[in-house]
């Protein structure tokens, strides 16, 4: 498809009416919907005018007198004409001028040349498309002027009518009263039809932009949410709504939060002998399993570093207990993979620590930016998965504390952490059974 189709909202289809066609030429891509409907409607009401007056023409010839037909047939060169020019300049302004201009005088003239008004049927009835179009193809303020000039010509025309007579008037041939009688009715239906037809056809196009705007709408509803849906996948809910609102730097201090790091045991020796994609399949499974984890348990998946999947929990009060919560995501974890083997093909096995302590969390760059946990607890957990056996869960002393009550552990055992020395670590064998007579 070629840039042009599909820049244009109204592309000429095949089986487009030419009426159709006439109806969108002159409309441009970067028009607003209320332009695009003032020149439609102004080339409706062209083509309505030039129609219904060589139909009046015809009908007066067979019914009345045969008067001079130049006037008429100069009118409709005049709108024809314009229109065209107005097809080559797409000079909107000039062309709706001209046009509302021939619509206000022209039926003024056609009287004149007529006799009065009584002997022209009421034609300058025609006049009153001119205010009436200038309200929809320009604007109800600046149809006042069109409107006052309608009123000022129908009331010089009254005048000269009741003064004046038709002594200074083209001398009129006679018309019966049937025919007048025929042409008042003619003259005063087709100008109401006209103006039915423009405002009906106003209504519709009214209609037709409006459902194009609830489309957009709803189209920008989806990208939006479509939008909001991959921020949170970055950034945890507060954290994006404070982003979205503010410019400034984003980072809080917590006083207690429980860090887990789940890495995976000799991942590098066992991607060695796969391939790129394979390796990609392989973590991707898993961590999206994990991910359904987090969600499940409503803790805040941090980031995954290479082989590493880290979590956090107490970033919010959602959670009652968030050390406790995070131990049984840790402890399904391991079961997932241990059990699991559509999701672990290779048997992989996880190391887990974790650490409970004061964090500072927040927003690092401004581009490619990822919300992340600095301090000693981070550290530590760490360190305490590193150190860890294939399938154990670590945890130090802190998060031992507020775990003991509820789950199992073996025997504190003495580990030496690097950058940190001799340090106490407890393995979580799993929660206490129901049965267990606990302090």
């Amino acid at each position: 498809m070629s840039i042009a189709a599909r820049d244009n909202p109204y592309p000429i289809r095949s089986e487009q009416t030419y009426l159709e066609r006439l109806r969108n030429a002159g409309i441009d891509p970067a028009d607003s919907e209320e332009l695009r409907l003032q020149k439609s409607l102004l080339v409706f009401a062209t083509g309505l005018i030039c129609l219904a007056s060589m139909v009046w023409l015809l009908i007066y010839w067979q019914l009345g007198p045969r008067f001079s037909s130049n006037l008429p047939f100069a009118v409709q060169l005049l709108l024809v004409g314009n229109l065209l020019v107005y097809l080559k300049t797409l000079n909107f302004h000039v062309f709706r001028v001209i046009q509302l201009a021939l619509f206000l005088f022209t039926p003024f003239v056609a009287q004149w040349s007529i006799g009065s008004f009584i002997t022209a049927s009421g034609i300058s009835i025609w006049a009153l498309l001119a205010p009436v179009g200038a309200i929809l193809f320009i604007g109800p303020r600046e149809s006042g002027a069109w409107f006052f000039a309608y009123v000022f010509l129908t009331t010089l025309s009254g005048a000269f009518d009741f003064y004046v007579g038709d002594t200074l008037l083209a001398p009129a041939q006679h018309v019966s009263s049937q025919t007048a009688a025929v042409f008042f009715a003619l003259n005063f239906t087709a100008v109401s039809t006209i103006v039915y037809l423009l405002l009906r056809y106003a209504d519709r196009e009214k209609h037709q932009a409006q459902q194009r705007l609830q489309e957009a709408h709803r189209l920008l509803q989806i990208e939006q949410e479509r939008s909001e849906r991959l921020l949170l996948n970055i950034l945890p809910g507060p954290i994006a709504e404070r982003l979205k609102h503010s410019n400034q730097t984003i980072a809080d201090g917590f006083a207690e939060v429980s860090v887990m790091f789940a890495d995976i045991v000799n991942f590098t020796r066992v991607a060695e002998g796969l391939t790129p994609q394979q390796v990609f399949a392989m973590l991707n499974k898993i961590f999206s399993c994990f991910d359904e984890l987090a969600e499940k348990y409503g803790l805040e998946k941090i980031k995954t570093i290479g082989d590493a999947y880290m979590v956090a929990a107490g970033l919010d009060d959602a959670l009652g207990e968030p050390t406790v919560t995070l131990a049984d995501m840790a402890l399904e974890m391991c079961s997932l993979l241990h059990h699991d083997f559509s999701i672990n093909e290779m048997h992989l096995e996880l190391r887990v620590g974790i650490g409970t302590g004061p964090v500072v969390a927040g927003v690092v760059g401004k581009k490619k930016f990822i919300y992340d946990l600095w301090g000693d607890t981070v550290n530590i957990a760490s360190r305490v998965t590193s150190e860890g056996l294939p399938g154990v869960i670590q945890v130090d002393e802190r998060s031992y504390q507020r775990l003991r009550q509820q789950f199992a552990f073996q025997e504190p055992q003495m580990l030496y952490l690097k950058g940190k020395g001799n340090m106490v670590v407890y393995r979580l064998l799993g929660r206490h059974a129901p049965s267990s007579n606990r302090a």
